[in-house]
């Protein structure tokens, strides 16, 4: 994604003019979609996208390329009108009432670029004039990493450091709903752990945290829940654990051996999903208490198995699974007409 950042795209305060509503159980929702829709020309990047996030919920976005995730999270952002379908955040039309939308909500763009020669320094101190509330922007400058680095000027500044500034001036308006579009492009190991804590505080908060990401280990470390779309639609929402559970395998068995390998003899083992041979090693998915059959299996044919690892299943393996196809290559979108607004039809 591509936008410059401005106040309306950037950075949120108050709450003013928002309501919102509550479910049987007592949640209050903070984001609505409902049979969103929206096509570029003949083509369709968003086909019947639905789903509702609790106030104070982190909630992943993941999809491959060209799947409709941008289109959708923009669509919330007042940044595209749908074709068809409803999405109200807080109560607030974001297609009819954008000014009120940004008393509410705060985006974070995958790539915002602002003027070069801009400081960090008065970046922040421009979005925060923006605002009637906002919070110290020295306080936020030092909660992203960037408080050593206030007289940089922006062309200056690494990748990295380009995002945090970016994820900054997203949060100095204290919005209620944040959308952070791969939020960790670009940072070294420490600072996404830095950055991930960050939005864990901002869930404390309250504040309703819209992840978009291809990490997966970052939507596993964060995520309460998580819809994955796939060729515009949404194909499994569900928290991390429970999209494991129900598509990927419990438990992921591989080790080496010496002599032949029979493969079919441990697919036919109970509870065993597939087995394969990959650079040497023997993968094996299957059901908890899968790797005790196996190796039960592997002594009573005689052999004993190498540097064996049991892993938990994994988001990865359960993400591959919702968005492959039937023979098992990638469900990604077909490449977008000329002048379509991103490389394959949605900004993804």
């Amino acid at each position: 994604m591509s936008d410059s950042p401005s106040p309306a795209t950037t950075a949120t305060t108050s709450s003013v003019g928002a309501t919102t509503s509550s479910t049987s159980a007592g949640t209050t929702t903070a984001v609505e979609v409902d049979g969103l829709a929206k096509s570029y020309g003949t083509k369709a990047a968003v086909r019947d996208v639905s789903f509702a996030v609790e106030q104070g919920e982190i909630f992943g976005i993941l999809g491959p390329n060209g799947a409709g995730k941008t289109t959708t999270v923009e669509s919330i952002a007042g940044l595209r009108t749908g074709d068809a379908g409803r999405i109200r955040v807080h109560g607030i039309d974001p297609w009819a009432d954008r000014a009120a939308l940004t008393n509410v909500l705060g985006i974070q763009l995958q790539e915002s670029r602002l003027q070069a020669k801009i400081t960090v320094r008065e970046a922040l101190e421009l979005f925060s004039a923006f605002y009637p509330d906002p919070r110290d922007w020295r306080e936020v400058a030092e909660q992203v990493g960037l408080d050593d680095q206030l007289d940089r000027r922006f062309r200056t500044l690494s990748g990295g450091q380009q995002q945090r500034l970016s994820v900054a001036l997203a949060l100095v308006g204290r919005p209620r709903v944040a959308i952070l579009d791969e939020l960790s492009t670009g940072l070294d190991p420490r600072a996404r752990r830095e950055v991930w804590s960050m939005v864990r505080g901002l869930r404390d908060t309250g504040v309703t945290v819209l992840l978009v990401t291809h990490a997966m280990d970052e939507a596993q470390a964060l995520c309460d829940r998580i819809a994955i779309i796939v060729d515009g639609r949404v194909a499994a929402l569900d928290t991390p654990s429970g999209l494991i559970s129900s598509t990927a395998a419990a438990t992921v068995t591989s080790f080496r051996l010496q002599g032949p390998v029979d493969l079919e003899s441990l697919r036919e083992l109970p509870g065993v999903r597939s087995a394969r041979s990959d650079a040497g090693r023997i993968v094996v998915h299957g059901e908890e208490g899968t790797a005790l059959r196996v190796v039960a299996h592997l002594a009573d044919v005689g052999q004993t198995p190498e540097s064996l690892r049991v892993e938990d299943g994994s988001l990865d393996s359960a993400y591959l699974d919702l968005t492959s196809g039937d023979d098992g290559t990638a469900a990604v979108a077909e490449p977008a007409t000329p002048g379509s607004p991103g490389t394959d039809g949605d900004p993804s």
